[in-house]
């Protein structure tokens, strides 16, 4: 009788979490960054139909990067926590970080288990609060662990270069033009040191959780013309008026 081939846990896990690495490594960034009145997300995504970013309930987004299958399942789950919670206890009861904590568990189950691969995600998890201390940003890797991001983060694709740039040049108090220009430099950057691309409105997905809509959900994407215009420098491009069919409903789908 042949010896069983041994892995050490500790070998396994290694191998696991490189394997959800490199997945996640092949797939375009999202680019997450708080400006004076929210939060911003800027994803470079060609699809109108296959979304990065989400809303999730009244205050909390959720942007994601690897398989979209996987990824899409872990939001449709988010939202119908959010939905039960705030339907069973109050809509103040549902955050951002109760959701990522939620995820953490399943994210982390699923890594755990012998059965069945990692999902080869990561995710990021946002609330807008009533002032900039008080907004909250939480990024999960493959493995459920919990990482509590300020100012800006990135996940998915050249994430330490373009982490590194933003690093550089985010300051606080930016207006939004400002913050989502400075999200598609980084986007664009060459980490060889090559040339920078050029990004257009059709190549982006962008979306923000904005503290002074009066609005009870606070989020909103920028599409089209209002990209458009916000890229060129038009810090008056974005308002409730023009918004048109940005956001979807939360829903249990």
């Amino acid at each position: 009788m042949s010896t069983p081939f041994y892995v050490s846990p500790q070998q396994a896990m290694a191998d696991r979490a490189e394997y959800a690495r490199k997945g996640i490594a092949r797939g375009r960034s999202v680019v997450v960054l708080t400006y004076a009145d929210g939060i911003v997300f800027v994803a470079e995504n060609t699809s109108r139909a296959l979304h990065k970013v989400s809303e999730i309930y009244d205050k909390i987004a959720f942007a994601a990067v690897g398989r979209y299958n996987e990824f899409e399942n872990l939001r449709i789950g988010g939202v119908r926590y959010a939905d039960l919670r705030g339907y069973s206890y109050d809509r103040a009861d549902v955050t951002a970080r109760g959701l990522a904590n939620v995820y953490a568990q399943t994210l982390g189950t699923i890594f755990s288990s012998v059965g069945e691969k990692p999902y080869e995600v990561e995710l990021i998890v946002a609330e807008v609060g009533r002032t900039t201390e008080e907004d909250q940003v939480y990024r999960l890797t493959p493995d459920g662990s919990i990482v509590d991001e300020k100012n800006y983060v990135v996940v998915g694709g050249n994430a330490d270069s373009i982490g590194n740039y933003l690093g550089q040049r985010h300051r606080g108090g930016m207006a939004l033009g400002e913050a989502v220009r400075l999200a598609v430099d980084s986007l664009a950057r060459d980490p060889n040191g090559g040339s920078a691309r050029s990004l257009t409105p059709e190549q982006l997905e962008v979306a923000v959780l904005d503290r002074q809509r009066f609005q009870q959900r606070k989020f909103k994407r920028i599409l089209g013309g209002q990209l458009g215009r916000l890229l060129d420098g038009d810090q008056s491009a974005v308002d409730d008026d023009e918004e048109g069919p940005a956001a979807t409903p939360p829903s249990d789908e």
